[in-house]
Formats: structure tokens, sequence, C-alpha cells
């Protein structure tokens, strides 16, 4: 028997997969792990003609997201195809987009690092190289007046486990930054939990909603951060190398992107329900990061 939450949620979706194209029918529909806020929902659907089709659901969503979904696809970067954008509120409580279903997950072998630490950085990169003047991408904020919104909304309770405050002061001191780079299209969370993989490589980088424009270093620094989390210091080592590789960019400002990007995660990390030996381990390779940041900082 299919409890009645479920039951609610399908007769839902089921409208969902209506709206796209009356002749096809819902075969079933699961919740997905997706980024916070967001709600993910996998449908499988019958075509008219027998063939089965997965889609994701997802939500919510503004129509500038969807927007810049279609002109990331349209240039030939790895992301979902954008189908349908449905902000009427008739049928899910919140805007909701439909994309496509890419097979992969967020996760690959941590024995062998190098491959795809190349892959991320070459994903990166070629981000970062994508014709600003040709994409149109006035729809999104600047990383830096971003950046400078989280600032002049600091926290009333300074996290002194995370050295809240002393990176807190450091940027307040340094900010604005000298531009050194030109600005270039951004991700925003660039991190394992937004790239899938199959059979050993990267076939998608999803959830663009923080995609900005900025200093590329505000992607790498993030990343750098992330890949440290998550795979440690020779990955996080190998995935800079190989993006400096294949880039020609100005890294001074490097150390103010890393405390920006820590001042962005590193506060949010009790939300996000991990047991007592992975926080351990987190915050000892975030007490690392941070003071090799201080320590380039000093030298120059």
């Amino acid at each position: 028997m299919v409890p009645m939450a479920e039951a609610r949620a399908d007769t839902r979706f089921e409208q969902v997969v209506q709206k796209i194209d009356s002749r096809s029918k819902l075969l079933r529909a699961w919740e997905l792990k997706g980024g916070v806020p967001a709600q993910v929902t996998a449908l499988e659907i019958e075509r008219p003609a027998g063939q089965m089709e997965k889609m994701i659901v997802r939500q919510p969503v503004t129509a500038d997201e969807f927007k810049l979904l279609q002109r990331l696809h349209a240039v030939g970067l790895a992301t979902p195809v954008p189908y349908f954008l449905d902000q009427s509120g008739e049928i899910l409580s919140t805007p909701y987009v439909v994309l496509e279903y890419i097979e992969g997950q967020p996760e690959f072998s941590v024995a062998h690092v190098t491959e795809p630490m190349r892959q991320l950085a070459a994903q990166l990169s070629r981000i970062h190289q994508v014709d600003c003047t040709k994409l149109d991408v006035s729809l999104l904020p600047k990383q830096e007046q971003r950046y400078a919104e989280m600032m002049r909304a600091r926290a009333t309770d300074v996290d002194e486990v995370c050295d809240e405050g002393r990176i807190r002061k450091t940027l307040e001191a340094a900010w604005p930054l000298t531009q050194r780079n030109r600005s270039v299209l951004l991700h925003g969370d660039f991190w394992p939990g937004n790239i899938l993989w199959k059979d050993g490589q990267l076939v998608a980088v999803i959830d663009w909603e923080d995609a900005a424009l900025g200093d590329p270093l505000a992607d790498v620094a993030n990343g750098r951060l992330e890949m440290l989390w998550a795979y440690g210091v020779e990955a996080m080592q190998r995935f800079t190398q190989q993006y400096q590789a294949l880039t020609m960019i100005d890294w001074t400002n490097l150390p103010y992107w890393e405390l920006w990007a820590d001042l962005r995660l590193a506060p949010r990390m009790g939300e996000w329900g991990l047991d007592t030996s992975s926080e351990q381990r987190m915050h000892e390779r975030h007490r690392w990061f941070i003071a090799q940041a201080f320590e380039k900082l000093a030298v120059h």
C-alpha cells in the first residue's frame, strides 16, 4: 500500500508529466538528495510509443535560473537540458523546472585521484573560458557584490571555532580587492556533490543556482576547500596544479578568496549532519586550510 504522502506526491507529478506531454504517463517518482534548500524529484515516464524516459523536477527555481540553464547548454557545457519551467503554482507550491535526467553519481574512487582532479580542473577552466559576450549573462549577479552584502550582514554570533572573527577582520581591511583577473562565468558552488560521474568520466555539472560573474579564483578557492574536505591535501593540490596548467590568471588574491570560501562554508558545517569522526576530520582540514591562507598573506 502506498503511503498517503507519497500518493499525493505522485498525483502532483502525474500532473507535471501531463503538462509536459498529455500523451505520456508517470510510472514512478522518487526523491533525490539535492542541495539545500532545493527539492529534487526523479520521474520515470512512458512515452506514447512505449519508450521509457527519466526526468528531474527541481524546485524552487527562478526564471533567471531557467534561462541560464538554457544558455549554458547551448554553449556546450556539461549541464542537463532544461525542458520546462512552470511558475504558475497550479501543481506545485513553488516554481519548478523539469530537467534532463543524467545517469551518474557524485562520487569516484578515492584511491586514484589524479584523473578525476584533471577532469574537474578541465571542466572548471572550460566554464571560466565561456565567452560571456556571446552568452548574455546580464541576469547574473556580480560575485564581489554578493560577498559585500554577506560582509554587511555580519552575524551577531561569530563562530570562533572557525576563526570567523579573524577572517572577517582580514577581509574587511582588504575589501574591495584590486581586480587582477577579468570577470568570468562562475559556477558559484563547485564541489564534488555538484558533479556527476559515470564509468570514470565527468558527465555533468549540476546545481547552478549560485552562478555569478567574478574572479575565477572565487570558484578555484571554493573548489580547493571542498576537495580538501572530501579527498585530502593531495587531491586539492592536484586539482589546483591541473587548473593552473590550463589557465593564465593572476593568483595573487587566492588567499583572500580562500578566506571568503571558508567564511561562506565553514560556519554551516554543523548543519550537515556529519558523524563525529567526519566532523572532526573536516575541522582539522579546515584549520590547516585557514593557516596556509594566512601564511600566504603574511608573505605578501
